[in-house]
């Protein structure tokens, strides 16, 4: 049994790479850590300088809501021919980002992967908080949101019945699907976590709070056993998801007939998109993290250098999407599809579109140096330009099909007003507002995970 531990830490050690963790840690100096920077309110100054930056964004983004529902949706850019705009742009680019958060929960959970123990938590709350975002876009869309619940198959006296031929009813059943499923996931690793934070808290009111929210965990043997059976099995459910509700998003194109929208190669380019944004705001969240926090021990290099492979590999699949996309249109025959393509590149769109072929083709192949991937402020710049480039690519993708379709009577471009602005930006903001009050209220980083590959890595007791 040694031995086999000793190989196991060997193995998580990477003699030729950096290692999931630095040092040699005990249990109690773990748990003391992590839960002081939720117990003690152990945050620096700018923490809540970059908390109230975000703020603000928040009641721009409820400004521009509340504007939104007063006039109607004429107010942001969306007109005939470009009946869809930012706001399914956006909504394909938070789903995506979602992804990222059950990848590495629950696939490389099952894949027996330790270096995804210091990341995880954070991650999956990166993707209930982006699968809110991207919810509220299709409800906003609507154009009388208050009725959203007609997509519900809920039987009534005025046989509202859903439009099952309809994207939006796909969309909201991926959508709750896979929220509920995230939602309890991450609720199940939380609960042994939330019983450390109850029995560390001094005030009465925060052991009543973590209390309540641990269920009861006493951290005994049964406990355990019926823990990691249930676990392993909401891993086993969720990975599924991370296929499939991306998938449902890309029929929402695939099925129309519009130039540029009728690909087969969607569905498995739009879930090697959501697997690279996704990464890439894992970045974005993980670098200031373990800086602000000093917990480099922790989240290693070994995590970032991981975590930017991954991208390599999802990002070299969304360049062949591109080269498929632009071969199979003039492959085909088809005058439509050569049209289109050509007008992305050299339309009134062209500047988007090579903007986004550097952000998500050439600055992807900085990451194949490994003292890049290694260096962080240059790496978290990447993760920046990958996020603004994968935006651009749901924007182009939404736009310049119905922009130029059958029939050049009807061709137009989208006018972006303040409001597409305010909205993308607001909702931006709000996601990382939640992100800080999620770090400030619950770890952001799993305890007992950390303390089983500290045993491993040293012997901690």
């Amino acid at each position: 049994m040694a031995e086999a531990v000793a190989a196991r830490a060997k193995a998580n050690g990477n003699p030729s790479g950096p290692s999931v963790l630095r040092g040699r840690h005990d249990f109690p100096e773990i748990s003391g850590r992590i839960s002081a920077i939720v117990l003690q309110g152990k945050l620096p100054r700018f923490f809540w300088a970059a908390f109230f930056a975000c703020f603000v964004l928040v009641l721009l983004f409820l400004y521009s809501i509340t504007y939104l529902i007063s006039v109607g949706v004429g107010a942001y850019g969306v007109d005939i021919p470009v009946v869809w705009g930012t706001m399914i742009s956006s909504f394909v680019w938070w789903i995506g980002i979602g992804h990222a958060g059950t990848l590495i929960s629950a696939m490389l959970l099952l894949l027996r992967q330790p270096w995804r123990a210091s990341i995880n938590r954070f991650a999956e709350a990166m993707t209930l908080f982006a699968v809110a975002m991207a919810g509220l876009y299709p409800i906003l869309h609507l154009g009388r949101p208050w009725f959203f619940y007609w997509l519900l198959p809920l039987p009534n006296t005025h046989m509202h019945w859903p439009q099952w031929r309809s994207p939006l009813v796909w969309d909201f059943a991926a959508i709750s699907t896979y929220a509920t499923v995230s939602l309890l996931f991450w609720y199940m690793g939380l609960v042994p976590d939330l019983g450390v934070l109850r029995d560390r808290a001094k005030s009465r009111a925060g052991q009543v709070f973590y209390g309540i929210l641990a269920l009861g965990w006493r951290g005994s043997a049964f406990h355990w056993a019926r823990y990691q059976t249930v676990y392993f099995l909401m891993a086993a459910l969720a990975t599924p998801l991370v296929v499939s509700v991306h998938s449902i998003v890309a029929l929402d194109f695939t099925f129309a007939i519009t130039p540029g929208y009728h690909s087969t190669i969607f569905p498995p380019y739009f879930v090697a998109g959501a697997l690279l944004s996704g990464f890439a705001m894992v970045l974005t969240i993980a670098i200031p993290l373990r800086w602000a926090f000093a917990v480099e021990d922790l989240i290693t290099l070994r995590h970032m250098d991981n975590a930017a492979k991954l991208m390599i590999a999802a990002g070299m699949v969304v360049i062949y999407g591109y080269a498929s996309e632009a071969f199979f249109a003039w492959y085909s025959g088809q005058p439509y599809e050569r049209a289109m393509m050509i007008q992305r590149a050299v339309g009134p769109y062209a500047p988007l579109f090579w903007i986004m072929l550097f952000c998500n083709c050439v600055v992807l192949q900085l990451l194949w140096v490994r003292r890049v991937r290694l260096n962080m402020p240059v790496l978290f710049a990447i993760a920046l330009v990958i996020n603004i480039g994968m935006w651009l690519e749901r924007y182009v993708i939404v736009v310049t099909g119905p922009s130029r379709d059958y029939l050049p009577s009807s061709w137009g471009e989208q006018s972006l007003t303040w409001l597409d602005f305010g909205i993308l930006f607001g909702s931006i903001g709000t996601f990382f507002a939640l992100v800080f009050l999620f770090i400030r209220i619950l770890p952001a980083i799993t305890i007992f995970e950390v303390e089983e590959l500290a045993e491993e890595k040293g012997g901690a007791r």
